[in-house]
């Protein structure tokens, strides 16, 4: 008898199991992207490597929705980052730095809590090379270093958000809107390092178009620096901001982003472009006097404009093309500077998993940069060059899991 109560309960345990089961789906997901990267000046002399997630960064996650009746769901995904050349975490060592949330999903949108990216860059990197394009191109055609230089906007994904409650809207006729609150978790000041964010688009046929809001208090903290490996001590060692586009801005008490952009697809040809506007306000006015060496005040702007354009020749042959040019204003001792950038890309389909790429990026740079130093070509996600002009370039496979 002492055998039978047991195997009894465990059979029903694995009845009701099977039960619950019936109403839950759980998914486990990823992405391998791994090739060769050329600089052809990191701080001075040419580099090679073998790197990972030069089209898109290499993770991997679990997803997973429960029906809870009355068109109700709960909702959650864990999304890590990882290298696959060394196995290290990504993300600053994070398990699941790309994504963490967990929420409740209706027929009118879905409510998320957790780590995850603000509403700007959800609906905003599409229009640009870097971005995951919509339509019938491959995503991410421009990779990583296609970003806008330094990703100073955050197209390129470099950054996610803490503590983070978003709505995400379904799609009314081709409208759509998001929404998304980070908390800054500071005793006694709720806006400390506080950001918030909104966005929505029109997607209706070949047209695609959309607009989005970013407010940052304490960047360099609560944009940068929410990895486990990002400096949070007030003093100059707590810099996060380390690209030279920006670094001499870390002071900033908040960074505003604008952005604007479209896409419309002809057959097989993608033509798209984008303009954001991002103002470090307040210079000086966050914690850490290091972190303002030439003692700025007032506001510093970048606005960047981009056209990108991408064709399928074939349906297993992409091809990508793109401009943007970033201007940099004067604010104090800084004069000022100017990026420009060119980004080519090509991309040959195995099957639907499978793709190999190649991407060739050139950046030139002219004026004085946010250090108050000859401004120099700084390709984001690679070391920043010693002289005014960077080329980097790469080649690979990605595949989808």
């Amino acid at each position: 008898m002492k055998y039978v109560m047991p195997a009894i309960a465990a059979a029903s345990c694995l009845v009701c199991g099977g039960a619950f089961a019936q109403s839950s789906n759980v998914r486990l997901y990823g992405l391998i992207d791994n090739g060769f990267v050329y600089n052809n000046n990191a701080k001075g002399a040419s580099q090679y490597q073998l790197s990972s997630g030069n089209l898109q960064g290499s993770r991997w996650g679990i997803a997973g929705t429960e029906d809870l009746g009355g068109g109700l769901s709960a909702v959650f995904r864990l999304e890590g980052g990882y290298n696959i050349d060394t196995g290290a975490l990504g993300q600053g060592g994070a398990i699941f730095g790309r994504r963490a949330t967990v929420g409740l999903a209706n027929r009118f949108g879905t409510v998320s809590l957790g780590r995850q990216y603000d509403a700007l860059t959800d609906y905003m990197a599409g229009y640009s090379a870097t971005g995951s394009a919509r339509g019938d191109v491959v995503k991410s055609w421009a990779g990583v270093y296609g970003a806008h230089p330094g990703d100073i906007d955050n197209l390129g994904g470099s950054n996610r958000t803490n503590n983070v409650i978003k709505f995400s809207s379904a799609s009314f006729n081709g409208l759509s809107a998001e929404a998304a609150y980070s908390l800054g978790n500071r005793a006694g000041d709720i806006t400390n390092s506080q950001s918030f964010s909104v966005a929505g688009a029109y997607r209706n046929g070949p047209l695609d178009a959309g607009v989005a809001y970013q407010n940052v208090r304490n960047p360099n903290y609560a944009n940068w620096g929410v990895n486990p490996s990002a400096n949070t001590a007030t003093s100059s060692s707590s810099l996060n901001m380390n690209s030279p586009i920006y670094s001499g801005f870390a002071s900033a008490k908040t960074m505003q982003v604008v952005a604007a952009g479209a896409a419309y697809q002809i057959g097989t040809v993608r033509v798209g472009g984008i303009y954001t506007n991002v103002q470090f306000q307040h210079l000086g006015g966050t914690q850490g006097n290091g972190l303002n060496p030439l003692n700025l005040s007032g506001t510093a702007v970048f606005n960047t404009y981009e056209l990108n354009v991408a064709w399928r020749p074939i349906p297993v042959v992409q091809l990508g093309l793109s401009y943007a040019f970033t201007h940099g204003g004067s604010v104090g001792s800084v004069s000022g500077a100017n990026y420009g950038q060119w980004n080519l890309g090509a991309d040959y389909a195995l099957s639907k998993r499978t793709d190999l790429y190649a991407v060739m990026v050139y950046q030139r740079a002219s004026g004085v940069d946010s250090t108050g130093k000859a401004a120099v070509a700084a390709i984001a996600n690679l070391s920043a060059s010693s002289a005014n002009a960077q080329v980097g370039a790469t080649v690979g496979i990605r595949h989808v899991f």
